[in-house]
């Protein structure tokens, strides 16, 4: 039975069709991160910079057994969209063209971007779905007016296929790179199609503006992933559009900063069974995401979603004599002249060996938009191989995509995988399995026959 399973992995694989023409990306929210990644693609394209960070163009990947020596690089490997090929929209509620807005957000240095500058300026934001209600620290004049939520899905859906036909785009990815919205949860108007287009019709305040667009991006077709940690596409609705139209979606919350170092060391300490008696967080930041999360609302949403991975990793009902009692503190302070450059202090409080005590602090000084440019550019990649994917276009939620997110989406009932090394474990495996090579379990023992 192992041996036929073996052949089958071998040499099942599935149809990819080639990635013809250009790949439009359009990002809901042109701020610090939004022009990071596009102005970084242009610099990776001209030759002035390399695309560190990213795993489409600098990783590679093992083929079969270590004696083989196969370690094709990903892009080389699979038939990826080259980044010549990508071209750009987005929406904002401020109307500041991607140079501008580039030079507000003051992440990149002026060289450089004065270097992009003439493609930057050609990038302008359509105006946005934009509510204050739903993100209180902002008040943007850039914006779409209509009589209701479902008259502006269709102003955005207006958008999409402009921006096809104009731009010449072949295929479409959706990235939210917008603030995070204040805490929602389902509720009856997100369980079906019928139900969310009622609920927009009669301007129900369960209804985001991120939804809107995640709504006007299925109907289209159109892969959609959320950078946020806001409901958007982790809802019943959007799972339906996902699997009937074969646009195919991934959320939530990049991983960056503390939380990557989360799910980098707390698999470590369950690895070595070392207990935790508490971890406190605290984070300084001063960009517009640090003035978003100043309000309580937009902070709920973003706890939530920083505050789970410790539990899903380190599993206390598994464990509890290790991890049923610790205390898992988080903290995010707006602090101005801090920019883009986010500090983040953890203090964590450890025991070993007959319950002895031990202490780690962490203090990682680190670039947020430096860290998730090159997650967006992976998942706009990847997103648009899956949606010309057999196997995986119509299954809508895309788990193996779980190892760019802080909160990533799994099926309902199917608690997600927090372990950065199992996520990217469960990434490279999806795409050995997609090309009919053989799945890596690290087992070793035919090495020793």
């Amino acid at each position: 039975m192992a041996k036929r399973q073996k052949s089958a992995d071998k040499t099942e694989t599935s149809k990819i069709q080639p990635a013809r023409g250009k790949l439009g990306v359009m990002i809901p929210g042109m701020g610090a991160v939004a022009t990071t990644f596009v102005a970084g693609v242009e610099a990776v394209r001209r030759g002035l910079a390399s695309p560190i960070g990213s795993l489409t163009q600098m990783g590679t990947i093992r083929l079969g057994k270590r004696t083989e020596g196969r370690f094709p690089k990903i892009k080389e490997f699979l038939p990826l969209a080259a980044l010549d090929d990508l071209v750009f929209t987005g929406w904002d509620p401020f109307d500041d063209d991607m140079y501008t807005a580039a030079k507000k957000a003051g992440v990149l240095e002026r060289d450089l971007l004065d270097q992009v500058k003439p493609f930057l300026t050609t990038v302008k934001p359509r105006p946005a779905v934009f509510d204050r209600n739903y993100v209180k620290k902002l008040d943007g004049h850039h914006v779409k007016k209509g009589k209701n939520k479902m008259d502006l899905a269709e102003q955005v859906r207006a958008d999409i296929r402009d921006f096809k036909k104009t731009s010449g785009a072949t295929r479409l990815i959706t990235m939210w790179c917008g603030s995070t919205e204040i805490f929602l949860e389902p509720t009856a108007a997100h369980q079906s199609v019928k139900a969310f287009e009622k609920a927009m019709q009669q301007n129900d305040e369960a209804v985001a503006p991120s939804m809107i667009y995640a709504y006007a991006s299925l109907m289209e077709g159109v892969p959609f992933a959320n950078g946020a940690p806001n409901l958007t596409v982790d809802l019943p609705v959007m799972h339906e559009l996902s699997r009937k139209n074969e646009a195919p979606i991934c959320g939530k919350d990049f991983k960056t900063g503390q939380t990557l170092m989360k799910t980098i060391l707390a698999p470590g300490f369950k690895a070595r069974l070392l207990g935790l008696n508490g971890w406190f967080s605290t984070n300084i930041l001063g960009n517009r995401d640090g003035e978003v999360l100043d309000d309580p609302g937009s902070f709920k949403t973003k706890e939530e979603s920083k505050l789970s991975v410790l539990e899903h990793v380190l599993q206390p009902d598994l464990y509890p004599e290790l991890y049923g009692k610790f205390s898992h503190v988080v903290r995010i302070n707006y602090y101005p002249p801090r920019g883009d450059n986010k500090e983040g202090w953890d203090n964590i409080d450890i025991f070993g060996w007959l319950g002895y005590p031990m202490q780690i602090k962490v203090d990682f000084l680190c670039r947020d938009s430096i860290l998730a440019a090159p997650i967006v550019l992976d998942l706009v990649l990847f997103l648009d191989l899956a949606k010309r994917t057999s196997q995986l276009s119509g299954r809508g939620i895309q788990e193996w995509l779980s190892f760019y997110f802080k909160s990533p989406m799994s099926a309902p009932g199917l608690y997600p995988e927090h372990d950065l090394f199992i996520q990217l474990m469960k990434l490279k495996n999806t795409l050995r399995h997609l090309k009919g090579e053989e799945l890596i379990t690290h087992l070793g023992l035919e090495y020793y026959d």
